[in-house]
């Protein structure tokens, strides 16, 4: 079993429909002109033969008034097959996934020459003879290939047929009983190739998956197309001089015709849905390039700016690091001697903050500890220091311990300089994902003229200011008499 060349070729005609949108609009334009010239045509005729058939109708003679109506709507219809042969030619062409639909495009301008114009000249049967195995040949050929489907011997066969039968004229036989053999014969073929078309559409509408399924509507509407196409033989074979067969096959062939236009605008409305899914696929995948762009770029900038980092740190530590050192130990003079240790430990936890090595909290617990307390007492203040009660093994960045470092120092600083204390506390805890240190002194406090302009000060400003780089914050309490309240909270 095969798909149909509606199913496969939807693919291929997407690929089409998408470049040649522009050329699929004015072809479906095409052929909503073509019906609305169509229709007209067809009802003027008919208006026209039952104008002039009033007198039978009064009699009652309905098989008169059949006579009358009959050619003149079959004129109409072939008027259609025209116009339709023409917009099934836009629509194909430069589209090779439906070139098979060329087949059913010869098969209207003939119907028309063979059942239209060939009556009217004196070589009627000559010529009905000569087009009708054509015809067969090209109606066999669009079935096949609707269905995916190639016989070379059939093609041979069905070819050498309309060869053959142009010179069955030249026998001592009399072209009616040539003509009418011709009708049965080329009939019978006619009907066995609808039938095994339908019977392979039966067949696809139980395909395993869905997309190679052939859709049930569309079976419905080939059976009662290919079923016009059925009667107009049989009526052609039992009623000859009725008028039906002209009548029913342009109805076949229109059908098919429309049934083909309706398939490109399917492929037309699926193109655009492919074009639209295409471009939101596209947005996205932009949009994902650009996210990747941007980690990438700041990947980069981090990598640099860590690279940059190193190397200042290098060059601090043995250049200025090296001078300090040798100022300290051979400086006579004492004040000289201090300030160069105090700058070579600041030197020192700058380039700690720079080589971004991560340190242990209870590692910078115990380097803040001895620090501030010792600082606290050469100034005569007793200084209580209150650890976390549990261990704890969190770990601090580098820049993150320097800035507490430096905020600590500063309030220290400050309680050492203006404060006027005796006692301090200084306590610290981890909890919540967030560490804290609350310093406490019994100074004498800010006085009140100061108290608004706390975040003034270079000192208390570039504390808040390290807090808040860290994503924290930095409170200050204080009143005279009882002392100043310093809170940090920064998350770990």
């Amino acid at each position: 079993m095969h798909r149909t060349t509606e199913q496969q070729g939807d693919a291929a005609g997407l690929r089409d429909a998408v470049p040649a949108q522009g050329a699929s609009r004015p072809a479906a334009y095409g052929a909503a002109a073509a019906l609305t010239l169509a229709v007209p045509v067809c009802l003027a005729q008919v208006a026209g033969a039952a104008v002039a058939g009033t007198d039978a109708v009064t009699t009652g003679s309905f098989i008169t008034l059949w006579a009358r109506l009959a050619p003149q709507l079959a004129y109409g219809l072939q008027s259609a097959l025209v116009l339709m042969a023409f917009v099934l030619g836009l629509l194909i062409w430069q589209r090779r996934a439906q070139r098979h639909i060329s087949w059913l495009l010869v098969l209207m301008p003939g119907w028309v020459v063979m059942v239209g114009l060939a009556p009217l000249s004196s070589w009627r049967t000559g010529i009905a003879v000569i087009l009708a195995p054509w015809l067969l040949w090209s109606a066999v050929h669009y079935l096949m290939r609707r269905m995916r489907r190639r016989d070379r011997r059939m093609h041979r066969a069905l070819l050498a047929q309309a060869l053959l039968f142009p010179a069955a004229l030249l026998l001592p036989v009399p072209a009616t009983r040539i003509a009418a053999f011709a009708l049965w014969w080329l009939g019978a073929q006619l009907l066995v190739a609808m039938a095994w078309h339908l019977w392979h559409l039966w067949q696809d509408m139980f395909l395993p998956t869905l997309e190679e399924r052939y859709p049930q509507s569309d079976f419905v509407l080939s059976g009662v197309l290919i079923g016009f196409g059925a009667l107009a033989v049989l009526t052609a074979w039992t009623l000859p001089g009725s008028g039906l067969a002209g009548i029913l096959g342009p109805l076949c062939l229109l059908g098919l015709g429309l049934h083909r236009v309706r398939e490109f605008a399917r492929a037309l409305t699926q193109s655009e849905l492919a074009v639209l899914q295409g471009e939101l696929r596209l947005q996205e995948r932009i949009a994902e390039l650009e996210r990747h762009f941007d980690q990438v770029a700041e990947t980069k900038l981090e990598q640099v700016t860590e690279r940059e980092r190193k190397r200042i740190a290098a060059d601090l530590h043995d250049d200025l690091g090296a001078k300090l050192l040798t100022i300290v130990h051979t400086s006579e003079s004492d004040r000289i001697s201090t300030l160069a240790r105090e700058a070579l430990e600041e030197m020192r936890l700058s380039v700690r903050g720079l080589t971004g090595k991560p340190v242990q909290l209870l590692d910078a617990l115990g380097d803040w500890r001895a620090e501030v307390v010792s600082r606290l007492a050469q100034a005569n203040i007793l200084a209580e220091w209150k650890s976390p009660a549990e261990d704890i093994e969190h770990t601090f960045p580098a820049r993150a311990y320097v800035q507490t470092t430096r905020i600590l120092r500063e309030s220290v600083s400050n309680i050492i300089k203006h404060s006027g204390a005796t006692h301090c506390v200084i306590s610290c805890s981890a909890q919540d994902g967030y560490f804290s240190v609350v310093i406490q002194d019994n100074g004498q406090g800010i006085p009140l003229e100061l108290e608004g302009r706390l975040d003034k000060g270079h000192g208390m400003a570039s504390m808040k200011a390290r807090a808040k780089q860290m994503h924290g914050q930095c409170l200050v309490e204080s009143g005279p008499g009882w002392g100043t309240v310093i809170r940090l909270t920064i998350p770990l």
